[in-house]
């Protein structure tokens, strides 16, 4: 499939306006809310602070939610390309294949029966859930005749997201402390988050990005067949476990941070294809713009639905994504 950049001229060229883009909707979502600021106020806060309450807004709330907003719709938009190349499904992401759960269900049984509070600690039982969500979808996908393909593995990701949310509102039900600490988490939202749990979690998705890019010429070769990419030389094994170590600190760190927010996954890399075509050299870059672009957005869209009150931005992006998911099954994408 060719996007509609053809050439390596003006991919470049929508790079670039991806990164202003990216870069104007920082601004926007720092000087946009309930508490009316401008762009000099965000300025002043950083360089004349007096104390005053916008300068506190800025500064406590808006640019870390900015800045988390962008590094989760970033990580989430890679893990999925990552995701769909590795399964060759047009509808994989971490929240269909039931890693967003794993990390769910992780962290509320952390609240519930361990007593863990900060959302630090969060990471690490994150990171656990969706490596176990995933090895139970990856193992459960495999069994039976025919080994693994990608419509059992569809299938295995949701029973795994099913069994997972299942469990985690179990919990929830017997437990209304824990209810109170993660229920506004559990929804998906970047509101109150502060620039120290980014700081946790950041490392582990700065490495996360790094291979990822790196790994875009592989999942070239992948894409085409494993049996193609291990004539050119590709040590599949690695690879896959490379690629799936990558989903995990992805979307383990995203959940920890941000709650499992649905849907960025699934639509960001199709939207990436639109412009660039398949080569995931630009695929990734494309994706994580995108993907950083449009949960800032949704995040923005969030704060005035329900104005004074804020609704959660996991709910916009269910918004946003469900019409697209199910133009992908009307148009017989997944049978492609």
């Amino acid at each position: 499939m060719n996007g509609i950049l053809r050439n390596t001229h003006i991919k470049t060229v929508g790079l670039l306006i991806g990164l202003v883009l990216a870069f104007m909707m920082i601004i926007l979502s720092v000087v946009l809310g309930y508490t009316d600021t401008t762009l000099a106020m965000a300025i002043e806060a950083y360089t004349a602070f007096n104390g005053s309450n916008e300068h506190l807004i800025i500064q406590l709330s808006r640019v870390p939610r900015a800045l988390v907003g962008m590094a989760v719709g970033i990580s989430l938009g890679i893990a999925g390309v990552l995701m769909q190349a590795l399964t060759r499904n047009p509808i994989a992401s971490p929240d269909i294949f039931g890693v967003n759960a794993g990390a769910g269900f992780f962290i509320v049984f952390g609240v519930t029966f361990l007593g863990i509070t900060p959302v630090q600690q969060f990471m690490w039982i994150g990171f656990l859930g969706a490596a176990v969500a995933s090895g139970l979808a990856y193992l459960l996908g495999s069994a039976g005749k025919g080994g693994l393909t990608p419509v059992k593995l569809t299938l295995a990701g949701a029973v795994m997201a099913a069994l997972f949310a299942s469990l985690t509102q179990g919990m929830l039900v017997t437990n209304e402390k824990a209810l109170d600490e993660v229920l506004f988490w559990l929804a998906g939202s970047v509101e109150g988050r502060k620039l120290s749990m980014l700081a946790t979690v950041m490392p582990a998705l700065l490495i996360a990005w790094v291979i990822s890019i790196l790994l875009s010429r592989q999942l070239n070769a992948f894409a085409l067949g494993e049996d193609v990419a291990v004539s050119l030389g590709q040590k599949t094994i690695l690879f896959k476990f490379l690629a799936a170590l990558m989903v995990i600190l992805l979307a383990g760190g995203s959940v920890a941070i941000a709650g499992p927010i649905s849907f960025i996954g699934i639509v960001v890399p199709h939207f990436a294809r639109y412009l660039v075509g398949n080569d995931h050299r630009w695929v990734v870059p494309f994706s994580a713009l995108t993907g950083g672009i449009m949960l800032v957005a949704a995040d923005i869209g969030a704060r005035y639905i329900i104005m004074p009150e804020e609704a959660p931005v996991g709910v916009v992006t269910a918004l946003i994504g469900t019409p697209f998911f199910i133009y992908i099954v009307r148009k017989g994408i997944f049978q492609k």
